[in-house]
């Protein structure tokens, strides 16, 4: 299949330096490249999971909608 793609002139280069250092053609260094990202899978976590915090006493939420309720959690230490 032929396609188009727009690389920066530096990841060009620099791909067809590598590709030409293996004595391999640029194609087929960018489609082994393309390959071994696809086969290490999604990575939509690659930043980790989001940390995520409790209320210093259980059972204190407040609607942050609330602006009156926010406050007064504030206010009592919550």
């Amino acid at each position: 299949m032929r396609t188009t793609l727009n690389l920066s002139d530096a990841l060009a280069r620099a791909a067809k330096e590598r590709a030409s250092a293996e004595g391999r053609s640029f194609t087929s260094f960018l489609e082994e490249a393309l390959r071994e990202h696809l086969a290490r899978g999604p990575s939509h976590d690659a930043a980790g999971a989001l940390p995520t915090y409790s209320p210093r006493t259980p059972g204190t939420l407040v609607d942050l909608d609330d602006t009156g309720a926010v406050w007064n959690a504030l206010d009592a230490g919550a």
